[in-house]
């Protein structure tokens, strides 16, 4: 479940985007006191069960002394889960008001499994600066450091930042390639449009009018989805469904409810 939550769409013509050829941007999606909450589902042995809860937070703050988003992921399963797999992920994401990524913090507990990943950006001579580093289960630290002329972000700001893109170009098949970090690491990433397609909550009874995407990896020529996500098709666009492919059986997270919306839900249909 490491990616969950990995909401990403960038603006593509000609059916594949190798880099955002812009970083600045404005954000036109979420408001600096938002809220977003989920129910997890996980799949074992043909038998649904609930997972437990995953919230997002979204705040004007400060960074340096400068004025910034900082945004907070929280997952837990429940303790019915906990008997097989316990997780317990904390993730902060802090980017400036023109949307660059600053800092990154991925704090696990993962089937008793601790670890960490922490990013630190700068930019120098249109240069993106990365400075790394990872803390393993054994307490063992790791430094890593990248440079690259590409826009480069983690999992968390380039879904706060994606929540801005324009995506009424997009047609069935694209794909986008863009640099994730993940503190250790620097790798390219991809993610397919399927298309649109209308969602109804169980637990709400909302039906939403989707964008829908899914993260992929290539074993070869050989496509394997990881993720597929439902993005409502209006100026939130926000994040009601996620299906997680994983080694050990598949996950489900639905959106439970949503505070402080920048703008108004425009893609419900019912």
């Amino acid at each position: 479940m490491k990616r969950l939550f990995l909401i990403v769409f960038v603006l593509v013509s000609g059916g594949i985007m190798p880099v955002l050829s812009q970083c600045k941007m404005q954000n036109t999606a979420f408001s600096d006191n938002e809220t977003l909450e989920y129910t997890l589902h996980f799949n074992w042995k043909f038998i649904w069960l609930k997972a437990g809860t995953a919230t997002m937070t979204t705040t004007r703050s400060s960074w340096d002394g400068k004025d910034c988003y900082k945004s907070h992921l929280i997952t837990r399963t429940s303790k019915k889960l906990d008997k097989f797999f316990a997780m317990r992920d904390t993730l902060l994401s802090v980017i400036s008001t023109d949307m660059l990524p600053l800092y990154y913090r991925k704090a696990a507990n993962e089937g008793g499994k601790y670890y960490v990943d922490q990013v630190w950006y700068d930019r120098h001579g249109g240069n993106t600066l990365l400075k790394q580093h990872y803390l393993s289960r054994k307490g063992i630290g790791r430094d890593t450091s990248h440079v690259s002329r590409e826009c480069v972000y983690d999992m968390m700001s380039m879904m706060l930042c994606a929540r801005s893109f324009d995506a009424s170009r997009f047609k069935p098949g694209d794909k986008m390639v863009f640099p994730m970090a993940d503190g250790r690491k620097v790798e390219s990433t991809t993610l397919v449009y399927r298309g649109k397609k209308n969602f109804k909550m169980d637990e709400t009874d909302v039906t939403y009018r989707c964008l829908v995407f899914s993260f992929v990896e290539y074993e070869g020529k050989k496509e394997k989805e990881i993720i597929t996500f439902y993005i409502t098709d209006d100026d939130n666009h926000m994040p009601v469904r996620l299906d997680m492919f994983l080694r050990f059986g598949t996950a489900k997270a639905f959106l439970s409810g949503a505070e402080g919306l920048r703008n108004p839900s425009t893609s419900i249909i019912r």
